[in-house]
């Protein structure tokens, strides 16, 4: 006897059968739960699939695996790229074949239970209510997969690759080559040396520069916001020009004052004080002279930022503290500090994050210079800039590959605690 509510023609009907038809062809599982202009497309989808991209997903993921068996036929990059193409479109082939296995599975249930298939104008409208989130972030999604995930794709590839000046395609075909290149940058005298100097310099430059910027936003907010203060307007304007004129050309302005031969800031400035000071032949000097320029860019930012913040503090919780005999100092420490910190520090974590990627300032400055005999870096690179000169100066291609990942994994870990802090990736539910 069937049971009760459903139909006996659909009591054996089989979500497991659906399913396995549905793994052995696309669209047969769909057939078998009597959706056929579903199926129909799914197999149409299937059966293009293969027959206009099979021939090039073939060759893409052999010369992935291989990059080129003949020297000047065959170009690794080009081989590489396909291969990395190839690999995308099988996930997106994959999903879909997923999706398709998943709503055979579905569709049977619905029919074993005595639910009958719906219309196709009722399948229509399910998707335009239920899928129009989904049918307008699909083509966004599909770009930026080849926009932005196949160029970090080719650059991871590269890093297991022995792409350098001496191996070059197409005279000569790359091979893969494992973990060898980040074993140089930790082992190899002439690598590990420049590394870790400039790992260390790119810590320091971090740190430094973007604290001092911050303390100097906060320490110009506070006094801008005092009571005391008359014309806040026309000051807060003065401070925030900085912020107004292009970040390239301050820099290049400043590189030219800190010139040694004809700047101003020692033939007119520490000439009264009988100093000469090599700001851009000392690594020394000029790695200051670079915390000072970016002091002086980014301060006008984070004088902004706590300036809004610091109006937005209650004026009653002060009174409170001052009826309880508070200083000014634990005014600052226990009611101003932490409402800004709380209400900012997401911002100031990605000021951080931005300085350790600061590609403009070093290379605009002196182009992380000066060279250092022996290194392979200049003395202000820092990573981000070593790695445009070993691409773009050296074509050390791997290396910088290398290089990049390492960046890449420091400062997904900036953003990934920023987006923690934040409600950016939390659900509705949650917030």
């Amino acid at each position: 006897m069937a049971t009760q509510g459903a139909p006996v023609k659909y009591s054996k009907h089989s979500p497991a059968l659906a399913m396995t038809l549905s793994l052995i062809f696309a669209g047969f599982g769909q057939l078998y739960n009597r959706r056929y202009i579903k199926g129909i497309l799914f197999i149409v989808l299937e059966v293009s699939f293969i027959f206009t991209l099979g021939r090039f997903i073939n060759y893409g993921l052999w010369g992935l695996r291989t990059l080129g068996v003949t020297p000047l036929e065959d170009h690794s990059i080009f081989l590489m790229i396909y291969g990395l193409i190839s690999l995308l479109l099988i996930a997106f082939a994959l999903g879909l074949y997923i999706l398709n296995i998943l709503d055979a599975k579905r569709n049977a249930e619905r029919l074993r239970q005595g639910e009958s298939n719906p219309k196709m104008k009722e399948t229509i409208r399910n998707v335009w209510d239920r899928g129009f989130p989904y049918l307008f972030i699909t083509p966004g999604l599909f770009m930026l997969t080849f926009i932005v995930i196949l160029p970090i794709l080719f650059t991871l590839s590269l890093a297991f690759t022995d792409y350098n000046q001496y191996n070059s395609p197409p005279g000569n075909l790359l091979n893969w080559v494992g973990w060898d290149n980040f074993k140089k940058l930790v082992t190899l005298n002439t690598w590990s040396e420049t590394f870790f100097d400039v790992f260390t310099w790119t810590i320091v430059w971090t740190l430094v520069a973007t604290t001092l910027q911050i303390a100097l936003g906060l320490f110009l907010a506070l006094i801008v916001n005092d009571p005391r203060v008359k014309f806040k307007k026309w000051i807060r304007t003065v401070l925030i020009l900085p912020w107004a004129v292009p970040a390239f050309v301050t820099i290049l302005i400043f590189s030219a004052m800190f010139n040694g031969e004809f700047g101003t800031i020692n033939r007119d400035l520490l000439v009264l004080f009988g100093l000469e000071i090599p700001w851009m032949q000392d690594p020394f000097w000029a790695k200051i002279a670079l915390i000072m320029i970016q002091t002086w860019l980014g301060f006008p930012f984070v004088f902004a930022l706590f300036t809004g913040v610091l109006q937005s503090i209650s004026r009653d919780w002060y009174e409170a503290a001052e009826v309880d005999g508070g200083s000014r100092w634990q005014k600052f420490r226990y009611i101003t500090f932490p409402h800004v910190m709380y209400a900012t520090a997401p911002l100031l974590i990605m000021q951080y994050a931005g300085n350790f990627n600061n590609f403009n300032i070093i290379y605009l400055f002196n182009e992380g210079g000066p060279p250092i005999p022996g290194k392979r870096a200049g003395g202000t690179d820092i990573l981000i800039s070593w790695v445009y000169d070993l691409t773009f100066e050296i074509n050390q291609y791997n290396m910088a590959a290398a290089i990049t990942i390492i960046l890449g994994l420091i400062v997904t870990g900036f953003a990934f605690y920023q987006f923690r802090k934040t409600r950016s990736f939390k659900e509705e539910g949650n917030m």
